[in-house]
């Protein structure tokens, strides 16, 4: 009798595992690995740096405090998350119309005061900015950079002649490369983009965001490209297909959360 009972047990529990809804733990997330690369991180910091000095005599910086200290905020906030090594970001508003962001090696991230304005509300804007910071997590400026130069220097890669002395754009622009922020580092490939939105979707879901709102802006800025000078975010991030589809694929390896974050009132003024 108690092995009839203990056999009808293990039946009932074998059954209710069957039909019972599947939970990935986060441990189960996607794992995401930097490309090849011949630039240490402390490289990507300088040629950043470098980058920056160039792109801020030429962007219009909007210079509020309050915004730039906002911005600072939200993307410390999900930095705090990001995996491997720590870069030292910093975020910067932009006084332009037009619907984009982009980041540079190292961590400086520009976001433009059009992608703020046409944020539904904070969870979208911190969609972007997750996004930009996974480029730069993922080193997908230097990687373009080491890709470029295996076609253009074969022989220097074997010989590591790029140094940490002396500025390396300049270095960089005796090989023949115009390392600029109009340049190498805003072509993205649609590859670099997918894994772009993959940690994006988990730096939300660490921070506590609901990550499907990223997915929702890129597909409301895209029926917005219809209007040309608008939406300039596409040109430098080309949508690598089934975005929305991939988020959400990401979304469920990560597992439920009640009551994830959407708006702020910071966000609103």
């Amino acid at each position: 009798m108690q092995a009839v009972r203990q056999q009808t047990l293990a039946g009932t529990l074998a059954a209710l595992l069957l039909f019972a809804p599947t939970q990935v733990v986060p441990a189960q997330r996607t794992p995401l690995k930097p490309g090849w690369n011949i630039f240490s991180p402390r490289q990507d910091v300088q040629i950043g740096h470098e980058v920056s000095a160039e792109a801020e005599r030429e962007l219009p910086l909007l210079g509020n405090p309050r915004v730039d200290a906002y911005l600072n905020v939200l993307g410390q906030r999900l930095a705090a998350y990001v995996p491997g090594h720590k870069f030292p970001y910093q975020f910067k508003g932009v006084n332009d119309a037009a619907i984009n962001a982009f980041a540079l090696p190292g961590g400086v991230i520009y976001i433009n005061r059009g992608l703020i304005e046409a944020a539904d509300n904070e969870a979208q804007l911190a969609g972007v900015v997750a996004h930009e910071i996974s480029h730069v997590a993922l080193r997908h400026g230097t990687n373009q950079l080491t890709k470029a130069l295996a076609w253009r220097a074969p022989l220097m890669l074997l010989g590591g002649l790029i140094g940490d002395s002396g500025s390396l754009t300049g270095q960089l622009a005796q090989l023949g490369l115009a390392v600029g922020f109009t340049a190498i580092f805003l072509k993205y490939s649609r590859t670099a983009e997918s894994q772009a939105d993959v940690l994006a979707t988990q730096l939300l879901f660490d921070a506590g965001y609901e990550p499907r709102q990223m997915a929702a802006f890129f597909e409301k800025i895209e029926r917005s490209e219809r209007t040309p000078g608008i939406v300039e975010f596409f040109s430098d991030h080309p949508n690598p297909g089934n975005r929305v589809k991939r988020v959400e694929e990401e979304i469920t390896r990560l597992g439920g959360r009640s009551g994830p974050k959407k708006d702020s009132e910071h966000f609103q003024l």
